[in-house]
């Protein structure tokens, strides 16, 4: 993989004096999906597919993006001192020039030009991350190509930065942080309130993890992610009416059917209600796996999707055909969309005897019933960034 994005670096900018190769992973969130913006616990891991980058200063005042994913768009070029959001003229590179407009907010100036070089092997709009991947990468190369002093975890802040103030999706710390802290075989239990985190081995005893891509495109600015977000926004203000809490994950779900009158709007309540209930999951779910109960695992994973399905509302014909298909098919512990939703991708823990009838039954009923494929990953969990 070096070599070949090395050529292609030598073929599109010239030379390769100084250039270094870099990777970020992308990551999958098993249980705890619309809890990270709301103060609970979400549960992701770090996988061996994601994004790579050759990089090296260029001695300008430009910077010069190029991504072999989207070779009919040529080298996006911008300088330094104009680094502003414009999706049609900038369209993938907004969001490395995000990540270098935040870091010259600090006083981590980027105060020379850079060529990028960019290949990415997880499936775009897929919900596996590839925004937060390209994002963590190139803080993490501008860290390391300049010399900044930055933590993982101020990678990981500073990049969802950028998605939420360049970008204008307000996401959370979950995909950010889970790329940037990702280890090998292992899922992060985190608290997104108080960024504690905790590393859980995945011992999956005989079953892998299968993803499933719709196939079905989305993206976040475009989709009602800001819409989900200002609900929950809304009916966290009505309950802090009547009860001192800063955010929905700090509350049991005793504690929310208690107060979920004051919020007086149905939508809202229901919005609400998933937060609550899907945080409380994630906790029940990470204390299963440690107890090395994954049928009790598997069914918070089903519980998860039910929620997202009639109370969150995210998930759509594509998820749900998927999903339920899923269900059905013996060997499945459990199964469920991960993501923001509206398309993108679905989870599931199957037997490994089982995989290849998983595949075959999901991908010939979503075919039949969406009439186009979706395509499937059976992934392991990796590293987070580094340079290679």
């Amino acid at each position: 993989m070096k070599e070949k994005l090395l050529e292609e670096f030598e073929r599109v900018f010239g030379g390769t004096d100084d250039c270094r190769v870099f990777f970020a992973p992308g990551r999958v969130n098993l249980i705890g999906e619309h809890t990270d913006y709301n103060g609970g616990h979400v549960f992701p891991c770090a996988l061996t597919i994601g994004t790579y980058a050759v990089a090296r200063k260029n001695g300008m005042d430009t910077c010069r993006f190029y991504s072999m994913n989207f070779v009919n768009q040529g080298i996006k070029a911008v300088n330094l001192d104009e680094l502003v959001y414009d999706r049609e003229e900038y369209n993938w590179a907004n969001y490395p020039m995000g990540v270098i407009s935040m870091l010259n907010e600090n006083e981590t100036r980027v105060d020379e030009g850079i060529d990028f070089l960019v290949y990415g092997n997880i499936p775009n709009a897929s919900g596996l991350s590839s925004s937060a991947s390209l994002e963590v990468l190139t803080a993490y190369a501008c860290r390391e190509l300049f010399g900044f002093e930055m933590s993982l975890v101020d990678i990981a802040l500073l990049s969802q930065k950028a998605e939420n103030k360049f970008i204008g999706v307000n996401c959370g710390i979950m995909d950010q942080f889970a790329i940037a802290m990702g280890k090998k075989d292992n899922a992060i239990f985190l608290d997104t309130a108080t960024l504690n985190y905790e590393y859980a081995p995945i011992e999956l005893k005989g079953a892998k993890i299968v993803i499933t891509c719709s196939n079905k495109k989305r993206g976040l600015g475009d989709s009602k992610y800001n819409e989900r977000r200002s609900e929950c926004e809304d009916a966290l203000k009505s309950i802090q009416s009547v009860k001192k809490i800063d955010s929905l994950g700090e509350l049991t779900e005793a504690e929310f059917e208690e107060v979920k009158n004051v919020i007086g709007d149905e939508t809202k309540t229901r919005r609400a209600k998933h937060a609550v209930y899907e945080n409380m999951r994630t906790v029940r779910a990470v204390e299963a796996l440690k107890a090395g109960d994954l049928k009790t695992f598997g069914e918070l994973m089903n519980a998860s999707h039910l929620s997202l399905q009639k109370d969150y509302e995210v998930t759509g014909i594509e998820l749900d055909t998927i999903v339920e298909t899923s269900w059905k098919v013996p060997g499945v512990i459990g199964a469920r969309m991960t993501g923001a939703g509206f398309g993108g991708c679905t989870v599931a823990i199957v037997r490994d005897e089982n995989v290849d009838e998983y595949i075959k039954t999901v991908g010939d009923e979503y075919l039949k019933k969406i009439g186009y494929a979706a395509d499937f990953y059976t992934v392991e969990i990796g590293d987070g960034p580094m340079e290679l």
